[in-house]
């Protein structure tokens, strides 16, 4: 399976690289680059790992390999994050129907507990408490998020959706958003309700009275919706399932997304990482679909 989805990744790393000219006065172009970093993604493995020849099979021995320093330097470059940029969004743009219901989530990313990352903070993970950062985001139809959040994993839920909120704003969306209990805040409501959304969240303790503060009116059309008479509201939001599921895809094959490696370490290690690992899960979805066609 693995070699299936790196061959398709290749062919999708030189349509996107022919897009854009080669930068020069290098010795391996950026697709190379890319190439090299997803083969340690696609087998959880540390770049220098993928530096090596012994590490590859006989059909891509023609591949020419950077050094691990040349890696290191060449990731940081604008060309190279512009073109996995553009991998994600050659996925993201695979359904371009028009979709009205977004689901919202949040997975920790898990660090250990004497990690020296600076920026990783202790949070609320599955569990307990726990030490790391979190990816939230906003699942419409495509196999890729529409758009995601990297945080550490002590910012709430809400404050993350937030963000999401105003990057979909940015992209001209709106429609339904639908999220679980802890989103259920009346600034969250109302941000939403501000940029062309409804959010549906239910309440922690449906049924109960709401007290006497002052409630978002985006907020009680949420709680008419799902605890009114009308069904629309319920039967809608039963459509947020499909997240979970989405999320048991990511994790739940080789190559998919585990617990951060000790080689993935501060935020800009770990965006880059989460989001190959997204590619490949996209990548991974395409390639079932064709298969039960």
């Amino acid at each position: 399976m693995e070699g299936e989805l790196f061959r398709a990744l290749y062919v999708m790393v030189q349509q996107e690289a022919k897009l854009v000219s080669r930068s020069k006065g290098v010795c391996f172009s950026d697709a190379v680059v890319v190439l090299v970093f997803f083969w340690a993604v696609l087998h959880d493995r540390p770049i220098c790992w993928a530096c090596q020849d012994s590490n590859w099979p006989k059909e891509w021995g023609w591949l020419s390999l950077p050094s691990d320093a040349t890696m290191s330097r060449r990731l940081k470059t604008l060309s190279c994050c512009r073109l996995i940029a553009g991998l994600y969004h050659r996925l993201l743009s695979r359904d371009q129907s028009l979709c009205c219901c977004r689901r919202i989530d949040s997975k920790p990313l898990v660090v250990g507990g004497f990690s020296k990352d600076r920026d990783a903070r202790r949070g609320y993970a599955t569990g307990g408490l726990a030490r790391g950062y979190k990816m939230s985001v906003a699942w419409g139809r495509a196999p890729v998020p529409d758009t995601l959040v990297l945080a550490p994993l002590n910012q709430s839920d809400p404050q993350c959706a937030v963000k999401l909120i105003d990057l979909l704003a940015e992209q001209e969306a709106a429609g339904y958003l639908l999220a679980d209990a802890t989103h259920d805040t009346n600034p969250a409501h109302q941000h939403a309700a501000d940029n062309g959304f409804q959010l549906l969240a239910p309440r922690k303790l449906p049924g109960t009275a709401l007290g006497h503060r002052e409630h978002s009116p985006a907020r009680l059309r949420s709680i008419e919706m799902l605890e009114g008479p009308d069904r629309f509201g319920r039967e809608l939001y039963g459509l947020r399932e499909q997240i979970e599921r989405r999320f048991g895809r990511l994790c739940s094959f080789g190559g998919g997304l585990q617990p951060l490696p000790s080689w993935v370490r501060r935020p800009r290690r770990v965006t880059r990482w989460v989001i190959a690992k997204l590619i490949i899960s996209g990548l991974l979805e395409l390639h079932n679909h064709v298969l039960a066609a």
